[in-house]
């Protein structure tokens, strides 16, 4: 591992965290594709914190995420359990039994036309059936093949989009994918739809044993290992999956980050009765084990309530999205966290997660929430103090944790990051002897006009805040969202012309917040109005009444760390 990187094993626990972690990758990879452009501003991010080296049985260099991920039958679509970066016909054939053989041929899933066109591009299998990489970005691997003609790329279409696999564009390690045979994707029976089922997973030895592998070929090879970031989904089973899982990191790996993202997918509808009940009850039991053993939890979702009371998707401005679409969801949440997640991916004096984890999770509050600015409004012309000032007293982020609007409510502590604005657009470019219309116009740096606008908004808060000059790139996969943009994601009057957006500034921000007060107890008052006997079904997965008597307490303790008179200065 080159540089000392800090690393981090990810782990990819769900359906729906599938959606937001293929659009991840997606970023990551256009993040190293750009890295050589002299345009770009180098080495702010380090890819290697996500990343490892590895080198197939044919000798080709590869650059693969530091990934786990858990899903269930059916989900892949297309894509093998095994990827298909290192996928060799002559071991498959190597079979040491020499007596009669009966083969099962199942049929395949047609390939998506978007990733035919993708693999199209990166490589070729040849007639040995080896996958030839053409190359790796980031000046890893061999030198890239030339073609006459670069192909324009196709742009997945809403309708062709079934699972993650259908617009993932990057290939993974075999040790990455493991199913979950035992539950089904689709259908109705056979679903992974409760805590207690997703527990039991992970205490089957089958699972458990196969995960700890995993966990050990990524993290042996790592010489820096920070921690771990989990994504998890909330609403169903795999909240047990991902409470298990950090309880066995908490176990074996103590010291190190344990950061979890609850995904959430929306909206919901009160005619879905046993989905609602099962969706309040998964995300009760998770946010409370989760929070039990991991350092930091931040729900994420793009509802405006945890509880069973339905409440409209939130609004961005300058973004225009299909609520019920996890493609669209999923793209609108992967951006707000990569870019929170800057602290401890970057390249010079980053954060680590444990530090990051401690800053924000005082006095027992391990649980976040997470807002967004997407784009963040700039527009020709103006400077970072101009657009900052557009805000007035407002909170200048979208809430991305179902709890509420953060309006009237307190901070403790918070993690602000500022990404994609030009460094002439930092200070205001007043003519001299010009008056500064704010204190913001009179800073001489970046950093000081965000850090002086949050003490302006919270002074008596625990900020730490990251002004980066790299964007969010939205090219294709990336859904077709906003509106009034430039190819740069300036914010424009009336409707652009030309090129579509290819990056955008966003403003993104992990708050300890008081609103979580309202938004636990609000849970746990719907629990308490529950009549268990109705639900048989989910307490003979593996809950017992008294764990949903516990979870009321312990919900209602966690409620209590985020009353609004509990912080640092009074």
């Amino acid at each position: 591992m080159a540089g000392g990187a800090r690393e981090v094993l990810t782990l990819q626990l769900g359906h729906f965290a599938g959606f937001v972690g293929a659009h991840w990758w997606n970023q990551q990879d256009a993040a190293l594709g750009r890295a050589t452009d002299a345009k770009e501003s180098p080495g702010e991010l380090c890819p290697d914190v996500l990343y490892r080296t590895g080198r197939t049985l044919h000798g080709q260099d590869t650059y693969t995420p530091r990934l786990i991920l858990m899903d269930l039958k059916g989900s892949l679509s297309s894509l093998k359990e095994e990827g298909g970066l290192y996928r060799d016909k002559q071991l498959d054939a190597a079979i040491a039994w020499q007596g009669k053989l009966t083969t099962h041929k199942e049929e395949l899933c047609p390939k998506n036309p978007y990733l035919q066109d993708f693999l199209s591009a990166e490589g070729v299998l040849s007639s040995d059936g080896v996958w030839r990489v053409k190359s790796i970005p980031n000046g890893k691997g061999s030198p890239p093949l030339t073609t006459a003609t670069t192909p324009k790329p196709l742009i997945p279409t809403e309708a062709s989009i079934r699972v993650w696999s259908d617009f993932l564009r990057v290939h993974l390690h075999p040790r990455s994918i493991c199913m979950i045979q035992k539950y089904n994707h689709d259908g109705e029976a056979g679903r992974l739809e409760a805590f207690g089922q997703g527990e039991s997973v992970l205490k089957e030895p089958k699972y458990q044993e196969e995960l700890e592998d995993r966990l050990h070929f990524y993290v042996e090879e790592c010489d820096y290992l920070q921690g771990f970031q989990i994504l998890c989904d909330l609403h169903d089973g795999f909240s047990g999956v991902g409470a298990k899982a950090a309880e066995l990191l908490q176990d074996e790996y103590s010291g190190r980050g344990i950061i979890t993202w609850g995904l959430l997918p929306g909206p919901y509808h009160r005619g879905e009765a046993q989905r609602n009940i099962y969706r309040l009850l998964n995300t009760a039991f998770g946010l409370v084990h989760l929070a039990a053993h991991s350092s930091l939890v931040c729900p994420l979702s793009l509802g405006g309530s945890l509880g069973l009371r339905p409440e409209p998707p939130v609004n961005f401005p300058y973004l225009h999205y299909d609520a019920t679409l996890p493609f669209h969801c999923s793209a609108i949440l992967a951006t707000a966290l990569d870019t929170v997640t800057v602290p401890y991916r970057l390249c010079s004096s980053p954060v680590s997660m444990v530090h990051l984890a401690d800053m924000l999770s005082f006095c027992g509050k391990k649980v976040v929430t997470a807002g967004a600015t997407i784009p963040f409004p700039l527009a020709p012309g103006q400077s970072l103090p101009d657009s900052l000032m557009q805000f007035g007293g407002a909170t200048p982020w979208t809430p991305l944790s179902a709890c509420g609007e953060p309006s009237g409510t307190r901070c403790f502590a918070q993690s602000v990051v500022l990404r994609g604005i030009d460094r002439a657009c930092h200070t205001s470019q007043l003519t001299p002897g010009t008056p500064p219309p704010s204190s913001l116009h009179a800073c001489t740096t970046g950093e000081e006009v965000l850090a002086q606008y949050l003490q302006q908004q919270q002074p008596r808060v625990m900020s730490s805040s990251h002004l980066l000059l790299t964007p969010y790139r939205v090219a294709p996969p990336y859904p077709h969202l906003f509106s009034s943009c430039s190819p740069q994601g300036m914010v424009l009057d009336g409707s652009p012309k030309g090129a579509a957006v290819e990056s955008i500034p966003v403003f993104g921000a992990l708050c300890s917040s008081s609103s979580l007060h309202q938004t636990l107890e609000a849970l746990a008052r719907d629990l308490t109005k529950l009549d268990l006997r109705r639900w048989a079904s989910f307490m003979d997965a593996g809950v017992e009444h008294d764990d949903v008597a516990e979870l009321l307490q312990e919900l209602q303790s966690l409620a209590q760390c985020y009353h609004a008179g509990d912080s640092l200065v009074d």
